[in-house]
């Protein structure tokens, strides 16, 4: 038939329409996934490489999936209800459990707020910036963005953000690793040290940087103030295998530069993820190669901070009944806006204690969003049984609660083991 796809059974017009209607969906899915690609996962995800080369990678292949269904259901409670996750934990479940969730977030949340704030100040140090002016910078930037008065608006800088982050793809390049080692190394199940507390902690922090409490709160209310609703789904979720890819690229770029730069080319240590723009310096003779990654680690703290403190104050106006939505002035949601600029203030003044300890304060982050993160999907989890809730089409079939429940009890497991390992360290043998 004239004008129709060789072997797709739609025209041009179609494919247009769906791409113009995926353009107005997309956001919620490519952000959050993006953010997880923090000062915490550049730190995480640099020192498993550093320390283990391309050893981790299979957990990385694990949680794809995990990451995916996780962010799914959000996307199905989120279209359905048009409500936060904290209200509706709030409502489900009772006042007590409502403001428990809360609470757990928002320390999380600011810990990881602190870290964000660590990262973008050593980022822009590269370039001779001071920290006072690095957290006046990034305070008052991350509050105009969010202030304008139209959800829209804000999405559209924060998409614009998360294209900085692929400057690490020519960083890969030019330090020539071994990618069929890397790709291959996907399938290789292997812990070179033994089950070690170390490589536990580890693990666990790969599994908090790549999907977080915050992420679940900040996507549902991110759907809905956006107003993507019930026949969105679909296409919610492509936006989120998109940043799903985005994320895993990031997370993989990540891991082979600290693999590459400490093991292969002998650069030092890398305590820290602004240790790694200095190695690029110095490795490749040339000021513009630390430059990409100093910019990419700024921006992945920037898009990071915006997200997670989002998620904070549009949980706080769920449970409070305030006013809470970036298509709101700040006359119309003052508690809102308040809220979202305590939390940038207070990390930021946090950030200028003399010599903050960011390696253990982002790696112990990410194992504390670890270690929470299996409750939080409980209750996602029995959210997306309720019937009366979601009707029948929108519930959780029955393999989607085995592949969900099983995704709780290996978080649980991780966590245990954590704890387990690290009161007798001798417990589990070497060369597990």
């Amino acid at each position: 038939m004239a004008g129709t796809s060789v072997g797709s059974g739609k025209t041009p017009s179609v494919w247009k329409a769906w791409l113009l209607r995926f353009l107005v969906v997309v956001g919620p899915g490519v952000i959050v996934l993006t953010g997880d690609n923090d000062v915490g996962g550049f730190q995480t995800y640099t020192n498993a490489g550093a320390s283990y080369g391309f050893n981790l990678m299979w957990l990385m292949l694990i949680l794809i999936p995990v990451t995916y269904f996780c962010q799914e259901m959000v996307i199905r409670l989120g279209c359905a209800t048009g409500q936060g996750h904290a209200a509706m934990i709030f409502k489900r479940f009772g006042p007590f459990w409502g403001w428990f969730s809360f609470g757990d977030l928002v320390i999380v949340n600011f810990a990881t707020t602190v870290t964000e704030f660590i990262g973008v100040a050593a980022g822009l140090a590269y370039f001779g910036i001071p920290p006072w002016a690095s957290v006046i910078l990034s305070m008052t930037f991350l509050y105009a963005i969010v202030s304008t008065g139209a959800y829209k608006r804000w999405e559209n800088v924060a998409l614009v953000l998360v294209g900085l982050n692929f400057f690490l793809i020519p960083l890969v390049l030019v330090v020539r690793p071994n990618f069929g080692q890397a790709v291959l190394s996907y399938a290789q199940f292997h812990l070179p040290h033994g089950l070690t507390a170390d490589i536990v902690f580890l693990m666990i922090a790969l599994v908090g940087t790549t999907i977080a409490p915050w992420q679940i709160f900040f996507q549902q209310s991110a759907i809905a103030d956006k107003g993507i609703r019930i026949k969105d789904i679909p296409l919610a979720r492509v936006d989120l295998i998109v940043g799903n890819v985005i994320v895993q690229v990031g997370a993989f770029a990540l891991i082979v530069l600290g693999a590459q730069l400490y093991f292969f080319h002998q650069s030092g240590p890398l305590s820290d993820p602004a240790q790694v723009a200095g190695a690029l310096r110095d490795y490749m003779h040339g000021y513009g190669w630390g430059a990409l990654y100093a910019i990419a680690l700024v921006n992945a703290g920037i898009i990071a901070a915006v997200a997670i403190t989002l998620s904070s104050s549009w949980a706080f106006g769920e449970v409070a009944n305030v006013s809470a939505s970036l298509n709101r002035q700040l006359r119309d949601a003052p508690l809102f806006y308040l809220s979202y600029g305590l939390c940038i203030g207070l990390a930021g003044v946090v950030t200028l204690i003399p010599a903050a300890p960011l390696q253990l304060i982002t790696i112990s982050v990410q194992v504390l969003a670890g270690i929470i993160l299996p409750a939080t999907i409980v209750f996602l989890n029995l959210l997306l049984n309720d019937r009366e809730l979601l009707g029948p089409n929108l519930v959780n079939r029955p393999w989607q609660n085995v592949t969900n429940w099983s995704i709780i009890g290996l978080l649980f497991a991780l966590s245990a083991i954590l704890v387990v390992q690290t009161i007798a360290p001798d417990l589990f043998p070497k060369g597990l």
